[in-house]
């Protein structure tokens, strides 16, 4: 069978596939939020190392980091198991996904094309970011700047950022889409409300490995 002409798909088995989609949905919609209150958490060096340290000081004391820690990485591993319902794995399936996104010239296509690239790199340094972190607890912020300044680290984080940020910003634009927030109408709006989030993000990440980069260890 010509590639081309191949058409992929998800089985359907009714409501299952439903509760499997908002389940997809909900988990994307936690990892978004603890995503961006991470990075706010982490960026609190740039007012003050004592205040990271602080807040630090805080999650560790109630184990939030200790438990909460493990149970993202249970619901990283969870979310990339339920969109992997969608991804072409087989070579078959995936020249016949490029064909056909060129052939339709279907923006929305290849951001999810995106999303499936970005989520197998983040799988696995998000995994290794987690595993070392809390591994060496307590977290200080002289410990996360020594760890930026000893060399391999710090290319780590520089590709782990943007990477981390679109694939966020590309799924929260697709969940709006798929129900119903974003329109026709308020297509544009939203996707340049989005690109200025996954800006304003990624330049606060850089300017705290900066940060970290400068801090006396």
């Amino acid at each position: 069978m010509d590639a081309s002409t191949l058409t992929l798909h998800v089985r359907k088995n009714g409501a299952g596939v439903g509760r499997l989609d908002v389940m997809q949905m909900l988990s994307g919609v936690l990892l978004i939020l603890f995503l961006w209150a991470h990075l706010m958490l982490v960026s609190s060096v740039l007012i003050s190392p004592k205040l990271m340290d602080a807040i630090a000081w805080f999650f560790e004391t109630t184990y939030m980091a200790q438990v909460g820690g493990p149970l993202i990485g249970l619901l990283i591993f969870t979310h990339f198991l339920l969109a992997a319902r969608k991804m072409p794995w087989r070579a078959q399936e995936a020249n016949a996904f490029v064909k056909h996104s060129v052939m339709m010239h279907h923006k929305d296509t290849w951001l999810w094309l995106a999303q499936v690239v970005t989520a197998l790199l983040i799988l696995v340094m998000a995994s290794i970011h987690m595993w070392v972190v809390l591994t060496d607890l307590p977290i200080t912020a002289v410990k996360s700047a020594a760890r930026i300044q000893s060399g391999y680290w710090l290319p780590f984080y520089l590709v782990l950022l943007p990477l981390a940020e679109v694939h966020v910003g590309i799924g929260f634009y697709r969940i709006g889409v798929k129900y119903g927030y974003i329109t026709k109408a308020n297509r544009k709006w939203y996707q340049r409300l989005e690109n200025y989030m996954m800006g304003g993000f990624i330049t606060i990440g850089l300017i705290t490995l900066i940060r970290f980069s400068f801090l006396t260890v």
